[in-house]
């Protein structure tokens, strides 16, 4: 039995602790989309919502055709 996929809020927990412990540091560019569903083995679909509600909490910021970077808590 295959185990059960990580949802979106465990993924963004992950990624959250990752930058609190140094591993993203401010200003670093997340993996993409497609290079996160592979690390976390979800569809395309659940790594992009668990990186939007990184973005709506303010963890991360976009920027179009360049990607997601960590945001930088002094800002």
């Amino acid at each position: 039995m295959s185990p059960i996929p990580l949802s979106y809020t465990d993924i963004a927990a992950d990624i959250t602790s990752k930058i609190d412990s140094g591993e993203y540091q401010a200003g670093a560019k997340l993996p993409s989309y497609t290079q996160l569903a592979d690390l976390y083995s979800v569809s395309f679909s659940t790594a992009a919502r668990a990186v939007a509600l990184l973005r709506d909490r303010g963890v991360v910021v976009g920027s179009p055709g360049r990607g997601v970077f960590v945001a930088d808590p002094s800002s």
